[in-house]
């Protein structure tokens, strides 16, 4: 009998953030083999470690637990969603309550530990029948994702939103900036108004503030834009951003209820 093709091998990564539940999904795959030739490509603890390792690499099918550090396997679906060729994913989990969310995602199965050969058998055989999922941009948890991620060079970068400074619309992209740096987003100003909102506050029609960075605001020495009169003044960066007039009553209670 021939060896199975390089195509017919499935690639696969194996997410958890659990030494022993990942090393039983490998022996799990390794009984298997024969019936379903594959290849453990990618093994990672957590959301933010399986999205760098998996960076310009093609994986098949991804093994996911749903409980993890840094990024849980519920978001980590969503970003993997958004990739240019998203591998299909397959939760495995000790919990049985996040299905719901996981087929939401576009899931291929949802598998609830301990995993048997034959059932992780037919999960995988259904991600190669089904084929390439489609790119979700607009697949996301139901709670607010703690990173956004960034296709940079050939690179898919991530960027902790607790680190986010600002967000400001520009033509058709997003720009978040932080301490450091600016990143172009592939995102709607609206929705992130929507999905940050604890976190973020609206100045003007394209700009977006962090509350905690929130310094201060100060009269606009000029008057560019008729909208804006008042600049705010950010922690952490040097750029004045524009208050829009109709915002402007908002944040001032908002300074006021910070200052009382």
């Amino acid at each position: 009998m021939s060896a199975p093709t390089r195509a017919a091998v499935l690639s696969v990564m194996i997410c958890d953030d659990e030494a022993p539940a990942r090393a039983r999904l490998r022996d799990l795959l390794g009984d298997i083999n024969a019936e379903l030739p594959n290849e453990v490509v990618v093994e990672a603890d957590n959301g933010v470690s399986a999205l760098a390792a998996i960076n310009n690499r093609v994986v098949d099918v991804a093994l996911v637990d749903v409980r993890m550090p840094k990024m849980d396997g519920i978001e980590l679906a969503a970003q993997l969603a958004r990739l240019d060729r998203p591998p299909a994913v397959i939760f495995v989990t000790a919990y049985d309550a996040y299905a719901v969310q996981a087929f939401e995602l576009s899931a291929v199965d949802y598998l609830v530990k301990p995993v048997r050969a034959r059932r992780l058998l037919v999960a995988l055989q259904k991600a190669r029948a089904s084929g390439p999922p489609p790119r979700l941009s607009a697949a996301l948890p139901t709670d607010a994702r703690s990173h956004l991620s960034c296709h940079e060079r050939g690179r898919l970068l991530l960027i902790a939103v607790s680190e986010i400074v600002y967000f400001r619309a520009d033509l058709k992209y997003v720009v978040a900036r932080t301490a450091a740096r600016e990143y172009l987003l592939d995102e709607s100003l609206t929705h992130l108004e929507r999905e940050f909102s604890e976190h973020f506050i609206r100045l003007h029609r394209s700009v977006l503030a962090a509350r905690d960075a929130l310094a201060g605001f100060e009269k606009s020495a000029c008057h560019e834009d008729s909208e804006t009169q008042w600049q705010a003044i950010l922690r952490g960066v040097p750029e004045r951003l524009p208050v829009s007039r109709r915002q402007w009553p908002l944040l001032k209670s908002y300074a006021r209820q910070l200052s009382s």
